[in-house]
């Protein structure tokens, strides 16, 4: 699988897991250039505390386009750092 921006491939592995349609990456699979933390975070009830990451590619940035749970609850373990995307990402299967 691959995530693409702005015309570049910012992720990309064989082992990705799929979780509530989103494909989660794992942090080896990242270009790291392309990403920066950016300080927001969400709640799940279920998965636990999200934080978000910024998409800067060619000058452009996508503000909160990925998401990792550092410490997911325990019916979450399996994406455990791992990275999903939103806001225009697109997944590809490549």
């Amino acid at each position: 699988m691959k995530a693409l921006w702005n015309g570049e491939v910012i992720a990309e592995s064989n082992e990705t897991v799929v979780l509530e349609g989103n494909h989660y990456f794992p942090r080896e699979g990242l270009l790291d250039r392309y990403f920066t933390a950016n300080g927001k975070s969400t709640s799940c009830p279920w998965k636990g505390v999200a934080t978000y990451y910024d998409v800067t590619v060619k000058g452009d940035r996508n503000s909160g386009a990925a998401w990792s749970y550092l410490a997911p609850k325990e019916k979450a373990q399996n994406i455990a750092c791992m990275v999903a995307f939103w806001g225009g990402v697109k997944v590809i299967d490549g």
